[in-house]
């Protein structure tokens, strides 16, 4: 790390912590750079870190292995350096070899045996080969400080995810990543549920989820035709979709009714149908269950509770468990990315880091190993409550035991009292959870807790989940994630309104908010007026750059213009702030018995089936008839 030198100040000498990476490209710009660690992106470092913070004291160590210690059986592999006279050339992959000689990102060969005949599937065996493919080509153009070989080079390590399945590929699915040598990611989940909801609704969720640039979806529905929900979400998405199997897997019967065939058979339908990434709650296990009785709230995650119930009634194993090469299987022909499920994870502060939460920890490692074996993408579910002091342990536990899969968080909350909020309890979780080594964010809507989430809500969600994933980007120092901020920056300086209202997230709120005040381009702000506005005053100070960035200079030869009428929807943004429609919190209210289509009202057993599908011809989808 470079050191930088004493900063004099006449009180004393100052001398900043190591400097990483500059997120800003700007030379002229006054910061050191990030204070995090500076990468480490190379395939033959092992513990490497890439994008990370620096290490308080007793924080875990990274591991020292990668996917490449997990290969399958009569795979091996050996790193062999190039001499620096030497360029040898990229051998590639070619059928039929035993075999195969690559070069990697950093310049140094790797020698992989494999088995005659064998075919690369997945994202993960093509890395393991040497092959870089479209989807990481397009990685790379998405992720311009990586080149397609480090993107390779980390899919191949495990610290990297392209959640792409191949009948996903064939609509409109635009690939993207997930892991910490890449910008933080967002998902914003969503679904129908038995007391409210519509197919049609869902998809227009969706279209406006990605608008708010959510990276990936995960229908969560548990209500409604869920099969035909989900292939309109797969048909009409470019970003990647995830599921839950198992909610799929219940309705219509009892959660005791579920056996291995209902588990593959159901995982085959949703495979084939183009889900991008299953979350798999094979986690939770029989030992573990002794020691949720002291918890406060229990578990909180619906697939945790379902199999542990399955458990107890059976007094067996979790069957997600012991199936757990046989779902690799299944997902390998598509390759559909696990999401390894955190069935144990806290609901609420007081359960946060406990032993049943960090005994799940240490499997979701071992079933990371196993799926690895198996050729299968992986990432790791985590934790949805914790104390912010909490929270970097919880992210390097996790970096330890799973190896480096990318991380993926709900939050987490940081307090449990602002119903109605938790957007902002979490995003402030987020934030540091994503700054501490979580590659994706799962977002909390307004509703969270209380109800489903309408569409303003989703908005109110992504955008949450934006700020905490650009604040850590820029934290992290990933190179150029701060150059929108400096060039809003510059706009602000020279009080250029119409610059500064393009270059924000959202352009409408914040032209509609400045508007409400003070409709007139000015050359002074409506928060200060023009004698006490401070960046009016350093703009006409001459000996500073403030205020005179070229190219933000205001039209018109900076006299006040009046500014363009308010659109419809900024008019809309205005009337709707800081009111909650009774319409919109109760129209979809459910106020009647429970739901006949949950497990628990079969009445009988006996005849418990999955729900009959429907054909429904809403946005292009055609649906098979019959049961799944």
């Amino acid at each position: 790390m470079i050191r930088p030198a004493p900063v004099s100040r006449e009180q004393g000498q100052y001398t900043l912590p190591p400097v990483g990476g500059n997120p800003g490209t700007n030379p002229a710009a006054t910061t050191p750079g990030s204070f995090a660690n500076r990468p480490r992106i190379a395939p033959g470092v092992r513990g490497a870190l890439t994008f990370s913070s620096p290490d308080t004291p007793n924080m875990p160590a990274p591991s020292d292995k990668t996917a490449w210690d997990f290969l399958p059986e009569n795979w091996t592999t050996e790193e062999v350096l190039a001499p620096k006279a030497q360029a040898w050339p990229c051998l590639g992959f070619a059928s039929g070899n035993e075999e195969v000689v690559f070069e990697q990102a950093d310049g140094s060969r790797r020698r992989v045996t494999i088995p005659k005949g064998f075919q690369p599937v997945t994202q993960l065996e093509s890395a393991r080969v040497g092959i870089v493919t479209p989807e990481m080509e397009r990685v790379a153009e998405r992720e311009p400080h990586l080149t397609a070989a480090q993107v390779r080079d980390e899919v191949a390590a495990g610290r990297m995810v392209i959640p792409a399945n191949k009948v996903h590929l064939g609509y409109k699915l635009d690939p993207m990543c997930i892991g910490r040598a890449s910008k933080t990611k967002i998902n914003a989940n969503m679904g129908a549920s038995p007391v409210s909801s519509s197919l049609d609704e869902e998809v227009e969720k969706l279209k406006w989820a990605e608008k708010w640039q959510a990276s990936t979806i995960m229908d969560l529905s548990t209500g409604g035709d869920l099969d035909a929900t989900r292939d309109a979400l797969i048909r009409n998405s470019t970003v990647p979709i995830g599921t839950v199997p198992i909610y799929s897997m219940i309705i219509g019967r009892k959660i005791e009714d579920l056996d291995e065939a209902i588990v593959l058979d159901s995982l085959r339908h949703q495979a084939a149908q183009g889900v991008d990434y299953f979350t798999i709650h094979a986690g939770v296990l029989r030992e573990h269950l002794k020691y949720v009785k002291s918890r406060r709230i229990g578990l909180v995650s619906r697939g945790g509770s379902l199999l542990a119930k399955w458990m107890i009634i059976h007094n067996k194993q979790n069957l997600m468990y012991t199936l757990w090469e046989e779902i690799c299987d299944v997902m390998h022909d598509y390759d559909v990315t696990f999401s390894i499920g955190d069935g144990c994870r806290p609901g609420g502060l007081a359960d946060a880091t406990d032993t049943v939460q960090l005994r799940e920890l240490e499997t979701l490692g071992e079933l990371t190993e196993r799926a690895w074996r198996k050729g299968i993408q992986v990432m790791i579910e985590g934790p949805g409550h914790v104390p912010v002091d909490q929270i970097e342990y919880n992210m390097k536990l996790q970096r330890t035991l799973c190896h480096g899969a990318p991380f993926y968080v709900l939050g987490p909350l940081v307090t449990d009292i602002f119903p109605g909020y938790d957007h902002i309890t979490s995003c402030i979780g987020a934030t540091f959870a994503a700054y501490h080594g979580a590659s994706m964010l799962c977002y909390v809507t307004p509703k969270e807790h209380l109800g489903l989430p309408k569409k303003d809500d989703v908005k109110q969600g992504c955008i949450a989940y934006a700020i905490a994933a650009h604040a850590a980007d820029v934290a992290l120092g990933i190179p150029g994630t701060r150059d929108r901020d400096d060039a809003l920056t510059d706009a602000r300086a020279a009080l250029n309104w119409e610059k500064h209202f393009e270059l924000s997230f959202d352009p409408d709120t914040a032209r509609a908010y400045h508007d409400e005040d003070l409709d007139v381009d000015t050359d002074f702000c409506a928060m200060c007026g023009h004698d006490w506005c401070s960046v009016r005053i350093s703009k006409e100070i001459v000996d500073w750059a403030s205020g005179k960035a070229e190219g933000s200079e205001r039209s018109e030869g900076g006299k006040p213009v009046k500014s363009a009428a308010l659109t419809a929807e900024q008019q809309e943004i205005l009337a709707k702030r800081g009111v909650l429609s009774p319409d919109e919190i109760h129209k979809l209210a459910h106020k009647g018995k429970k739901a006949d289509c949950h497990s628990d009202v079969v009445a009988d057993p006996g005849a418990a089936k999955l729900v009959q599908l429907n054909t429904l011809k809403a946005h292009s989808v055609q649906v098979n008839e019959g049961v799944i």
